[in-house]
């Protein structure tokens, strides 16, 4: 194993929670679990997209070799 099972996201305690609550939380989530890298700066430019129950957000990684546009999608 590369990373140990601390490694991740928490989101399972998310689901069914308001989707407000769900957006105000999802990039600290994000970028707490990237950070554990040494090689990510910083992750920014979050944008949500609501479909049904389902929350899609894009953003992008910065990291010490250049910039990575990524994407997430949850079910709330």
């Amino acid at each position: 194993l590369i990373y140990s099972w601390d490694y991740g996201i928490e989101l399972i305690d998310l689901f069914g929670k308001p989707m407000a609550y769900v957006m105000s939380e999802l990039p600290r989530r994000i970028e707490e679990a990237l950070k554990v890298d040494d090689r990510i700066k910083s992750v920014t430019n979050f944008e949500f997209d609501r479909k049904g129950k389902a929350l899609h957000t894009t953003f992008t990684v910065v990291t010490t070799v250049g910039n990575i546009d990524s994407e997430l999608e949850v079910e709330i």
